[in-house]
């Protein structure tokens, strides 16, 4: 698997659901670490905001250490709001703001019944013919963060699971399996509660505008990314705690480095996009 594929499939499944089954306004905190071939790569930073039967999520994707200092600038953001029904999020809204180099491009994403999509890009995407994304592809697809609040909120059903995204430009799949479970200290992830789900991604292009040519099926050319789904509170909420990924320049590797949880304070709730 590629660095910018684990990446991807890696950032999708951060999802931070902890309040969906609580009436309790609160804040969750949470910072991973992921590291190329033993350096440091990327962090990703979140903070969801829940209250009542609504919820506000952002997340923050961005380089350090050494890929920072030798390769190309990269600050990802995405949020995601909605609310909660009992099977799970309702997405109202999801945003991406990208930088890559000097370069930034924005793309917002309204959700309506029956999968539907609105979307607005800033600057204008006017893909040529066969890069655009058919609406029978968009359809029920969701913007990174809020698709992967649908694999938080599924707890031990996490894996086995198809998670149909879209970036705006590039309509991805990411299939989830099952291999098994771990202790939290065969997985080496002590403040875990009860035993981790075991978990390979896969991705699979269906439609859009990528950089290089489609070869042969994702699923048969390249190696999965394993992934560890752990309950760190008292909801069954899986958060992703560890991954690894095998490349042809090395081994990704990412980690949960804190999990933080506070009341929820009036001003923070007014500003929440519901």
């Amino acid at each position: 698997m590629s660095f910018r594929r684990a990446l991807i499939a890696f950032a999708l499944s951060v999802g931070v659901p902890t309040a969906a089954f609580s009436q309790e306004a609160r804040q969750v905190d949470i910072g991973y670490e992921i590291t190329f071939a033993g350096f440091a790569g990327f962090r990703i930073d979140v903070t969801a905001r829940f209250d009542g039967a609504s919820y506000d999520v952002e997340s923050r994707t961005f380089k350090e250490g050494m890929l920072r200092a030798v390769t190309m600038h990269y600050d990802g953001r995405n949020r995601a709001w909605g609310g909660f029904s009992p099977q799970g999020a309702l997405p109202t809204a999801g945003s991406l703001s990208i930088v890559v180099g000097d370069k930034p491009r924005t793309w917002v994403a309204q959700y309506g019944s029956g999968g539907t999509m609105s979307e607005q890009h800033n600057p204008a995407w006017k893909p040529p013919p066969q890069h655009v994304i058919p609406d029978d592809q968009r359809t029920g697809s969701l913007d990174p963060l809020s698709a992967a609040l649908t694999v938080g909120f599924a707890g031990d059903a996490a894996c086995d699971r198809t998670v149909p995204t879209n970036d705006g430009k590039r309509r991805i799949d990411i299939l989830i399996r099952k291999i098994g479970t771990a202790s939290p200290a065969a997985a080496g992830v002590p403040n875990a509660i009860g035993e981790l789900l075991v978990c390979e991604l896969y991705t699979r292009r269906v439609a859009g505008e990528f950089e290089d040519a489609p070869k042969e099926a994702e699923t048969k050319r390249e190696q999965p990314m394993k992934v560890w789904f752990a309950r760190f509170d008292n909801s069954q909420v899986r958060y992703p705690a560890r991954l690894e990924a095998s490349t042809g320049f090395g081994t990704i590797r990412g980690k949960m480095l804190w999990f933080r949880e506070r009341p929820l304070t009036p001003q923070e709730s007014q500003a929440m996009r519901r």
